[in-house]
């Protein structure tokens, strides 16, 4: 295969680990194809050859992800060490992959290299070299900045819970980016969806019912929707022209959605106030 053909092979698989990393597929695509630009730019030197292509790429998908990582957050001028010990991530490639979405909070607070060391090897199985060149250290420092990711993540600080806000936001952003698996993890297997009569006329469904059913609904939907309060709940709502025309209006316990109820009552309307995160704008 050309480098086209082995790029195309690897696209999926390379949105799978970008997305992992960063939490965010939408920028997981953006990721990936910058990949793709860097490889054009690669292939246009005469002196250029690239001996393995998925590892290649692989490698600059990561750093890529990593620039993302460190632009997010400032990085610590020193590593902070985690009281306790925990397992060592090469006795067992799973946590990265079972952790519920109510540690995504924790997962975000790691540092960019202890998050990308931490899901290379839990949740893609990377050998501990392979991280290392990744992030140009040794082997032995990426198993300990992998070791200190999972310590976090195993054990997490009770106020790394998500608030309800950051479960309607991440909800709203899996929905935005078809993310079904998200949206799935987000939601109680009982999760229903109402509207009011105002609503319905407007255009909403007047119920869904049951996990599946709510996920499958959402899956891609609700580009226009913005974030809001609604009293002091937090909520999402579609704009148009500048005015809130329908709230989504969740349901939120311990991390996971169990309704949500399209309301465009003008009572309810005229209480909706943007927010960003949890705080008015």
């Amino acid at each position: 295969m050309d480098s086209t053909e082995v790029f195309e092979a690897e696209r999926a698989r390379l949105v799978v680990l970008a997305g992992r990393v960063l939490g965010d597929h939408a920028e997981a695509e953006d990721v990936v194809q910058q990949a793709w630009l860097r490889l054009e730019r690669t292939r246009s030197r005469d002196d250029a050859e690239i001996e393995n292509l998925p590892a290649w790429l692989t490698t600059v998908t990561t750093r890529l992800c990593l620039d993302r990582l460190r632009a997010r957050v400032p990085v610590p001028a020193e590593e902070v060490e985690v009281a306790g010990t925990a397992p060592d991530p090469a006795d067992d490639v799973a946590l990265a992959d079972t952790v519920g979405i109510a540690l995504q909070a924790v997962i975000d607070r790691l540092t960019p290299r202890e998050r990308v060391a931490f899901v290379l090897h839990d949740s893609f199985g990377f050998e501990f070299a392979t991280i290392a060149a990744v992030l140009d250290t040794t082997p032995a420092a990426a198993r300990k900045l992998a070791s200190r990711a999972r310590a976090k993540v195993a054990q997490p600080a009770t106020e790394d819970a998500l608030a309800d806000w950051e479960v309607v936001d991440a909800f709203m952003a899996a929905a935005r980016g078809g993310d079904l698996d998200r949206l799935l993890r987000l939601l109680a297997p009982d999760a229903v969806v109402g509207a009011d009569d105002a609503a319905v006329l407007a255009g909403t469904p007047a119920s869904i019912e049951g996990r599946e059913e709510v996920a499958a609904f959402f899956d891609g939907s609700a580009q226009a929707a913005l974030a809001v309060f609604v009293g002091d709940r937090p909520a999402s709502a579609w704009f148009l022209r500048g005015e809130a025309r329908v709230v989504f209006d969740f349901t939120v316990r311990d991390g996971q959605v169990h309704a949500i109820a399209f309301r465009a009552d003008p009572a309810v309307l005229a209480r909706v106030v943007r927010r960003e995160g949890g705080a008015p704008r």
